[in-house]
Parts: C-alpha cells; sequence; structure tokens
C-alpha cells in the first residue's frame, strides 16, 4: 500500500510538472509573439516594389523594350525615394527596413542602370563596355556603403548634413543614362559612341566616390519665403507637365543642369567651411 501511495505521488508530482511546464512554455500567438502592427510593414512593402520595378526594367532592356525599361529604372528610384519618406512620417523606422533599403539601392542605382546602359549602348563596345557598366555597378555599391558609415558618424558637423560626399546614388542612376536619353531623342548611335558612352560611365563612377561636396537640400531650418511660394509650386508643376509630355529632352537638359551646377556647389561649401571655421575660431577665442 504505501509502494503504492509512493507511486501515486510520484504519478501526482510529474503531473503537476508537465503543467507547469506546458504553462511556462508561450502558447502559439500569445504573449510570446508580437504583433507587427501593418504600418510599419508600408515602407518595406515599397522597397520590395522599387526592386519589382528596377529588376524588370532589366529585363525589359535585354528585351528590347528600351524605353520602358527606363522609365521602370526611374520608378525604382522614386519608389526608393517614397519609401523613406513613408517610414518617417508612419513612425515606421527600423533595422530591418534600413538593411533592406540599403540592398534595393544597390541594385536599383548601381544594378539595374549600368545593364540597361549596356543592353542599349555599350555592347557595342565589346568588353570594354561590359567592364565600364561593372565599375559604375561597383562605384554604386562604395558610395552607399560610405554613406551609411557617414551617416553613423557622432563627430561629423551637423552643418555638413547640407551637403552629400561625392554625387548621391540616385543621381548617379540618372545621369549615367544621358546617352540613353539621348539616343532616345534621335542621336545616332555607332560603335565610337559606344566608347565614348564607356567614358562617361567612368567619369559618373568617378564622381560617385569623389569627395567632391554636392548639395543636399536636406539642411534643417530651410524654409521658403512667403512670396516665393506660389512660383515655386508653379515652376515644379511647369516642370512635371514638361517632363510628362517632352520626357527624354526633359531627362537629358535636367542630367546636363545637374553636372553644369557641381562646380557651384564645391564653390558654396568651401564658402560655408571657411565662415563655420571662423565661427568656431571665434567662439573659442
Amino acid at each position: 500500500m504505501a509502494g503504492g501511495k509512493e507511486l501515486a505521488g510520484g504519478k501526482g508530482d510529474g503531473g503537476k510538472t508537465a503543467d507547469a511546464g506546458q504553462e511556462a512554455r508561450p502558447r502559439a500567438g500569445g504573449p510570446g509573439l508580437r504583433e507587427i502592427p501593418l504600418r510599419m510593414l508600408v515602407p518595406n512593402l515599397i522597397t520590395v516594389l522599387s526592386i519589382c520595378a528596377g529588376l524588370t526594367g532589366v529585363r525589359l532592356a535585354f528585351d528590347g523594350r528600351f524605353e520602358l525599361a527606363v522609365a521602370l529604372v526611374i520608378l525604382a528610384a522614386l519608389l526608393d525615394f517614397a519609401d523613406g519618406r513613408a517610414a518617417r512620417m508612419l513612425k515606421a523606422a527600423s533595422k530591418f527596413g534600413a538593411q533592406m533599403d540599403s540592398l534595393a539601392d544597390i541594385v536599383n542605382f548601381g544594378v539595374a542602370p549600368a545593364l540597361v546602359l549596356y543592353a542599349y549602348l555599350l555592347d557595342r563596345a565589346g568588353s570594354i563596355g561590359w567592364i565600364a557598366a561593372l565599375i559604375f555597378a561597383i562605384a554604386c555599391g562604395l558610395r552607399l556603403a560610405r554613406f551609411n558609415v557617414m551617416a553613423d558618424d557622432p563627430d561629423r558637423p551637423a552643418w555638413q548634413a547640407d551637403y552629400f560626399v561625392g554625387v548621391p546614388a540616385p543621381a548617379g542612376a540618372v545621369l549615367v543614362m544621358l546617352p540613353v536619353y539621348l539616343g532616345f531623342i534621335g542621336m545616332p548611335l555607332g560603335r565610337g559612341v559606344a566608347f565614348a558612352a564607356c567614358a562617361y560611365a567612368f567619369l559618373v563612377a568617378l564622381l560617385l566616390v569623389s569627395r567632391i561636396r554636392v548639395y543636399s537640400g536636406k539642411g534643417r531650418g530651410k524654409s521658403i519665403r512667403p512670396e516665393a511660394v506660389l512660383p515655386f509650386i508653379l515652376a515644379v508643376a511647369v516642370y512635371v507637365m514638361v517632363l510628362f509630355n517632352y520626357t527624354w529632352h526633359t531627362l537629358t537638359v535636367s542630367a546636363i543642369a545637374y553636372l553644369a551646377m557641381l562646380p557651384f556647389s564645391m564653390r558654396a561649401y568651401a564658402v560655408r567651411e571657411r565662415r563655420e571655421a571662423a565661427e568656431a575660431a571665434a567662439a573659442r577665442g
């Protein structure tokens, strides 16, 4: 009888231990799993769509549908711009989203434009054309890596956020396809033009990894005077209408204007740097 009681007691204790173990394990869908708000997924969905647009543009380029391919690469750039804005507006920024966005940038701003340009023109230059496409894609990856490192630098002066170091990757993607825009508006294409486009792709790659300062337009406290608001809105509306009606001409002029702006941006940075240094010296003195 005693043995039976001990056996019964053993079973009872074992049953209690098992129950306690079951209570210790979180139930599926219970408090152990944290639900993710839908707003947190919106920026990541936009990033995925941008990757789809960029890679689809590559496919269409190799199918010979170049105008639609370029349009999709530009759409990918716009979506990449939108995902960051959506993350800030929805307060949905996350480390996962930041890493995913960096990978999408390499695809949309480095790989896709390089392959579209190669399929359209650079392949006529043979191996040199392929090397030019590779160099541009690699330079874009290096540019993005440097941007991520500098963004985490706590010792960087706040005013330097007004300027990019090197041409930003989205601008580089639009710039490198300038030969494609020129071809769309009727420029004759041949082997000589292909070699010139290779040299131009090398130049854009150099601008990406260079140390030149390019105005970012992201400075804190930047505002528009009240009397300039309506003219600014009108100018943007006119640009968009012209872009939709004369797409390739507008992109050509925009790319050339951006390149022409770079020396002025470098000069503005030098003036700002001297002023900030003088103010810092006066504050110390």
